[in-house]
């Protein structure tokens, strides 16, 4: 009873965390063209009841422009975990079955890529790419595959020499088969939670390229040019416009965290259990 309450509570948690990052995006989207809204009657607004996060300088709701920028966000988040789960799982899996020169070859990009600051080589390949939204994704996407490859070659490896894949291959089950009814199951659970944990390294990493100037450009509500178009106001005691922002940042990252964590443990009955 105890086990399932405890899986039960990661469940809601899950669910929980699920459904508040969806009503973020969701919400965001609504509110872009509202986000973008310009009124200088308004302008500078400390927070208030209308305007919960205040205003900026050009009389802007910042709370509107927070939300459409986390969503915008959240959507490259996804883009770019799926790219990037995508490319691990087939080059994980091809290092692992096929061996020889195709695994040595996969591992020296792997160790290329992961020995390259991963905010030098977002910057890099979006600026190859023309910066812009696909530069930036190409970016992420391209940057943050290395270390769930690992994972996926490491977990196609053991389980290629388990005994009873060993006989099927000498009855001559051919390794398509292999694969789809064996090892993807199996690797299912690994590529899902590795894909939940990616969502807030590359919501950070984009919003971080975003900031310093080589991602999305500056007309678009994103988060990062949010906060930097604030840095240059704060001396002037308009604390809010990147306080707000930067705690949403915060809080959308711990949320995927917990997502990312909170399936782990689901789909590992051990960790659960424990």
């Amino acid at each position: 009873m105890r086990t399932w309450d405890r899986r039960r509570s990661t469940l809601l948690l899950l669910i929980a965390a699920g459904a508040a990052l969806l009503a973020v995006s969701v919400a965001g989207g609504l509110l872009t063209e509202q986000a973008m809204a310009t009124d200088f009657s308004r302008r500078d607004l400390a927070p208030c009841w209308g305007y919960p996060f205040g205003t900026d300088w050009m009389g802007r709701d910042m709370l509107a422009r927070t939300l459409a920028g986390l969503s915008l966000s959240i959507r490259i988040g996804v883009l770019t975990a799926g790219i990037s789960a995508a490319v691990a799982l087939i080059l994980g899996t091809v290092c692992a079955i096929s061996g020889g020169w195709a695994d040595a070859a996969v591992s020296w990009v792997i160790d290329l890529v992961m020995g390259i600051p991963h905010i030098l080589l977002i910057i890099l390949i979006s600026i190859a790419c023309g910066r812009g939204l696909w530069g930036v994704t190409a970016g992420v996407a391209l940057s943050h595959w290395t270390s769930l490859a690992r994972v996926v070659r490491g977990e196609v490896l053991q389980l290629h020499q388990a005994p009873y894949l060993r006989m099927a291959r000498k009855l001559g089950v051919s390794q398509g088969k292999l694969l789809r009814l064996h090892l993807l199951p199996h690797l299912l659970p690994q590529l899902l939670a590795g894909l939940i944990l990616q969502f807030p390294h590359a919501i950070l990493h984009e919003a971080s390229v975003t900031f310093l100037g080589f991602g999305l450009s500056p007309e678009q509500p994103a988060i990062g040019i949010v906060l930097e178009e604030s840095m240059g106001y704060l001396a002037l005691g308009r604390w809010w416009l990147a306080l707000f922002p930067g705690l949403s940042l915060v809080l959308v990252v711990a949320l995927f965290a917990l997502l990312g964590e909170r399936a782990r443990l689901l789909l590992s009955p051990a960790s659960a259990q424990g």
